[in-house]
């Protein structure tokens, strides 16, 4: 799936959600109509709010497994986990501005690092197949990235987890093509985007540690928040056409392109951590629910990984609750559809703490 690197990467693929998806047309920006595809759950109108979505459950996780840290590590280990709870009064920041800045300062001359971990749990239906997601971890560049192919393409005889798996090969390679402490993500994803070729589509979030504070781009319905002390100091919004019709590349011209994506440069400070991840996180968690998380692990001293598994593991408890209010019924409601709980979707996280140019020990006291 990926080229091989002298500098050590973490690249894996993760999985998308169950929904159902028809060709369609959608009117871009400059007014012409192209081929798109739209993915839709199976929602109703002027119906009760008990008649709710039945899912399926599922406890296993994937994590990645040992492997020699100036090779590209691939690989999936299954075992299960403990799901974690957080009591917290739901709120969704919402951000219109493409462009957001923190006047922070780092604490003094220090070189910040990023130190990642990731975790995803494959939607039951679809673990046979890998699914349709995929993301990275470039250690030494300090960047990170996830893609979320759209299932719809399954509809045609098309896995979108290939073009998702792709576009995060190639954007890889980019990274490693970027000036060291400078790496720009809108330009790693255009280069990424000309080089996939693979058929479907995919959302795209990459972000990167600079040498002049965290840059990232997004494109579509995948996302980051950046919390400091338990708070939400930042949430990159979604970009969609209309509700659950999220912003997508293609291989060509045929959806929206890397130049649609939002860009932002963010300044950070040591203890800062950045929390990335696809729709199946983003829709079943708020913002203060995942940043609970955070400040629990932080303060038990858990590594990012481990902070990352106890995430995904809070949102698939959410994705299986239908008696809860989550980030997707509300949109669901406010877009006119009778929907209550969760979301059932393959998740994806990586957890990535900011820290000094010291290595730091997370090991619980």
């Amino acid at each position: 799936m990926a080229a091989s690197t002298s500098n050590a990467v973490l690249l894996g693929d993760v999985y998308f959600e169950e929904v159902t998806a028809k060709p369609s047309g959608v009117r871009f920006r400059d007014r012409t109509r192209r081929a798109a595809l739209r993915a839709t759950v199976n929602l109703t109108r002027l119906q009760p709010l008990n008649s709710l979505l039945n899912f399926g459950c599922s406890t296993s996780n994937s994590t990645w497994r040992s492997s020699n840290p100036s090779s590209l590590l691939v690989g999936t280990k299954r075992s299960s986990f403990p799901c974690c709870s957080a009591d917290t009064t739901p709120h969704v920041q919402h951000l219109s501005s493409s462009t957001f800045s923190l006047d922070q300062t780092n604490f003094g001359p220090e070189k910040l690092k990023l130190f990642s971990g990731s975790c995803y749990l494959p939607h039951p239906d679809k673990e046979d197949y890998g699914g349709e997601d995929a993301h990275f971890i470039c250690v030494d560049e300090q960047t990170i990235g996830v893609a979320d192919g759209v299932g719809g393409w399954a509809d045609v005889g098309v896995n979108a987890g290939l073009f998702a798996q792709e576009l995060m090969s190639h954007s890889v390679r980019a990274v490693e093509e970027e000036p060291k402490g400078s790496v720009d993500p809108a330009s790693v994803l255009e280069k990424a985007h000309s080089f996939t070729k693979a058929k479907g589509s995919s959302t795209a979030c990459i972000i990167a540690l600079t040498d002049t504070g965290l840059h990232a781009i997004n494109l579509g319905d995948s996302g980051f928040i950046v919390i400091r002390d338990g708070c939400t100091i930042f949430r990159s919004p979604v970009q969609q056409h209309d509700f659950n019709f999220t912003y997508q590349l293609e291989s060509g011209n045929g959806c929206d392109l890397p130049s649609s994506g939002e860009v932002f440069k963010i300044s950070v400070v040591p203890g800062d951590v950045v929390v990335a991840g696809t729709d199946g996180l983003f829709d079943n968690l708020y913002n203060d629910e995942v940043a609970e998380v955070v400040l629990k692990a932080v303060r038990a001293g858990l590594e990012p990984q481990v902070t990352a598994q106890k995430i995904a593991a809070l949102a698939r408890q959410r994705a299986l609750d239908r008696n809860r209010q989550t980030p997707f019924a509300t949109a669901a409601q406010e877009a006119g559809f009778h929907y209550y709980g969760g979301k059932l979707d393959d998740i994806t996280v990586i957890v990535s703490y900011i820290t000094g140019s010291t290595y730091v020990s997370f090991s619980p006291s």
